[in-house]
């Protein structure tokens, strides 16, 4: 899929090294074709990161995609310069009128706080709630599947024993979902975070489905009207980020295990291997085909 992007955002310098399809504005306006608008709403820290992990992932089909991103308005961000967020960002109030095909909300590492003790949680509800008319299909990953789960259906998290940090394999118990077109039976992702959801209250939610769960919980959820769909992984990690995250944790003097499952023979000074890459590029694939693409108006007007 060619992504259009800013000429100028150092993401795409990375991006066209691996291959991947960029586009410009000038050559994307002279293709017949009605692209998909797909905003990303960006809470982690290291947002350069983040940018790169789902460009990637979107730039894998066939469809044109115009991403746009969005940070909080009530936040100030302490790991990403002004000038980049104002470059390359925009925010709520400048997009509330707009119409999207796609939106994604990624995790945030806040998850020690209740919700309604985060800095940004009314705007953020605002967003969400704004999603259901202007927003064709939200995927919400990690903590923004956490959020949307509370705000939309009334269901919780709760604090770990320990860290859940390594790769953990998955069931899918119904192979016809759309949404896992391609996979196996099982499958591997990445998870990194302090909290949880019950699968109990899930699989009772009248508006949910519990489509994948396995070692590490619950993992991925769908709403039953299909618009939101809330990711309690990070399959859209790097090979080397949970390294990175245990190398942060281990120099903040933290006492935390190894990522489990992740090191080869679980030694952390070997490098670690991916085992989850091509799910994620067939379930970020099925996503947009399937709950975006198929399912927007061509005219949202």
């Amino acid at each position: 899929m060619p992504i259009n992007i800013p000429p100028r955002m150092p993401a795409r310098e990375i991006l066209e090294k691996e291959k991947i399809f960029v586009m410009d504005e000038e050559r994307a306006t002279t293709q017949d074709i009605r692209p998909l608008n797909i905003l990303i709403l960006n809470l982690m820290p290291e947002k350069q990161k983040t940018e790169v992990q789902l460009l990637r992932l979107l730039g894998n089909t066939p469809l044109q995609v115009n991403v746009s991103f969005l940070h909080m308005e009530t936040h100030q961000s302490k790991t990403v310069s002004k000038s980049h967020l104002d470059q390359f960002y925009t925010t709520f109030s400048t997009i509330k009128t707009k119409y999207f095909d796609g939106m994604i909300i990624t995790g945030a590492p806040i998850e020690h706080l209740p919700f309604e003790d985060v800095t940004y949680w009314e705007e953020l509800k605002q967003i969400m709630e704004w999603t259901k008319e202007h927003v064709t299909s939200t995927m919400h990953i990690c903590w923004g599947a956490q959020a949307a789960l509370f705000y939309h259906y009334g269901i919780d998290k709760y604090e770990l024993s320990e860290k859940c940090s390594g790769i953990y394999q998955h069931s899918i118990p119904e192979s016809t979902v759309k949404l896992f077109r391609g996979f196996d039976d099982v499958f591997f992702a990445p998870h990194s975070r302090n909290t949880s959801v019950q699968s109990e209250q899930i699989r009772t939610h009248p508006e949910l489905s519990l489509l994948s769960e396995g070692e590490a919980g619950p993992f991925i959820i769908l709403s039953k009207d299909e618009k939101n769909i809330m990711i309690t992984g990070h399959l859209e990690y790097d090979t080397t980020t949970l390294a990175e995250e245990y190398k942060r944790d281990i120099n903040k003097g933290i006492d935390i295990q190894p990522p489990e499952n992740y090191f080869p023979n679980d030694d952390h000074t070997k490098p670690p291997i991916n085992t989850w890459r091509s799910h994620s590029h067939l379930l970020f694939s099925n996503w947009l085909n399937y709950y975006v693409y198929q399912e927007t108006p061509y005219d949202w007007n």
